[in-house]
C-alpha cells in the first residue's frame, strides 16, 4: 500500500495527510452537531433544499420506472456537492467571520470552476450507471414493460439475479466514488487546487485510514437509509450534519 501511495506523490503534489483511529468518525459526528447548533438556520436551509430537490427527482422518476435507478443514484452522487456551502459555513465560523447562507454561496465562487468540473465527473458517472442499469433491465426483464410495483416485487422474486447484479455493481461504483470524494469536495471548497489533486488526496486519505473510513462510510449509508425511510424529510437534519462532519473529517485528515 505504501508503494502505491509513494507513486501518487511522484505524480501529484499532494498535501500531507494524517492517520486517525477507527473510532474518530464518532467524534466528527459529535462536533458536527455542535456546528449545526452554532448556525442552525443556514445549515438547515441547505437541508431543506436537499429534501425539496429529492422530492422533485423522485416525483419525476415515479412516472418513468427505467429512470428510477438513475434518478436515485444521481441524487446521491450530486447531493454532496450541495454540501460545499455547508463546508463554507463551518470555515467561516472557524475563522471568526459572519456566517450566513448568502455568504457561504459567495465564498464558494473562489474555486467554483473546479467544483463544477467535479460535478461534471460525478454526473458522467451517474449517466454511466444509468446505462448499466438500462442494460441490466433489458437482460433480466427481456424487454417487458416494468411498472414500479412490479420492479419492487421482482427484487426478491423471479428476477433476484437482477437484484444481485445491480447491488454488486452499485457497491463497486459507490466504493470508487467514496474513495474519490471522501475529502475532495471540502478540499476544493477550502483551497484553490485542481480536481485531480483533490481526488488523489482523497484516495490517499481513504487508503491510509481504511478502518476509520469504512466506519465513516457505514455511518453515511445508515444515515442515508434513515433519510429515505422518512421519505427524505430526515435529510433536512441529516444532510447538514453529514456536511459539517465531512468538513471536520477533512480538517482532521489533510494538513
Amino acid at each position: 500500500m505504501d508503494l502505491h501511495l509513494d507513486t501518487l506523490d511522484q505524480h501529484f503534489s499532494l498535501p500531507k495527510t494524517g492517520k486517525v483511529e477507527m473510532s474518530r468518525p464518532f467524534s466528527w459526528l459529535r462536533r458536527a452537531v455542535q456546528d449545526l447548533l452554532a448556525h442552525p438556520l443556514p445549515s438547515l436551509g441547505y437541508g431543506v433544499l436537499t429534501v425539496l430537490t429529492g422530492w422533485l427527482v423522485l416525483a419525476i422518476a415515479a412516472k418513468y420506472t427505467y429512470l428510477s435507478t438513475f434518478s436515485v443514484t444521481g441524487y446521491l452522487l450530486l447531493a454532496p456537492l450541495c454540501a460545499a456551502g455547508i463546508y463554507e459555513l463551518t470555515s467561516e465560523r472557524e475563522e471568526g467571520r459572519e456566517t450566513s447562507f448568502a455568504q457561504s454561496i459567495h465564498d464558494l465562487m473562489k474555486n467554483f470552476g473546479q467544483l463544477a468540473f467535479l460535478g461534471a465527473i460525478l454526473g458522467m458517472i451517474a449517466i454511466a450507471w444509468e446505462r448499466v442499469s438500462a442494460i441490466l433491465f433489458a437482460l433480466f426483464y427481456g424487454g417487458e414493460a416494468v411498472t414500479m410495483d412490479g420492479f419492487l416485487q421482482a427484487l426478491t422474486g423471479e428476477y433476484a439475479g437482477f437484484t444481485i447484479a445491480w447491488v454488486v455493481g452499485g457497491l463497486i461504483m459507490s466504493c470508487i466514488v467514496f474513495a474519490l470524494t471522501a475529502v475532495s469536495i471540502p478540499m476544493l471548497a477550502d483551497r484553490e487546487v485542481d480536481v485531480v489533486t483533490a481526488m488523489m488526496t482523497s484516495v490517499r486519505v481513504v487508503a491510509e485510514n481504511l478502518p476509520a473510513m469504512l466506519l465513516w462510510a457505514a455511518i453515511i449509508v445508515t444515515l442515508t437509509l434513515i433519510g429515505f425511510a422518512t421519505l427524505l424529510v430526515g435529510f433536512a437534519v441529516i444532510f447538514p450534519i453529514l456536511g459539517h462532519a465531512t468538513w471536520i473529517a477533512y480538517k482532521d485528515l489533510v494538513e
